[in-house]
């Protein structure tokens, strides 16, 4: 089975260092994929937008009570 992308391919060279997997698998895996040009991933990873606060909204929100006058001087 070939490898998928160049990340699976570290993955599987990391496994193999680690002793995980056999050498003989990885050869396998490497001798089926050949000299393709494979992506970097698979399924880029998604952009994270920003969490808005729950119930705020644009505008500011006026309150109820009307603020201190500031200490005369």
């Amino acid at each position: 089975m070939p490898f998928k992308s160049k990340a699976q391919r570290r993955k599987f060279a990391h496994l193999l260092v680690e002793g995980k997997i056999k050498d003989k698998t990885y050869e396998e895996w490497n001798r089926s994929t050949g000299r393709k040009d494979l992506p970097e991933r698979l399924h880029p990873k998604k952009k994270v937008r920003p969490k808005t606060k729950a119930g705020s909204s644009k505008a500011k929100r006026k309150s109820s009570r009307p603020k201190k006058a500031a200490p005369r001087r």
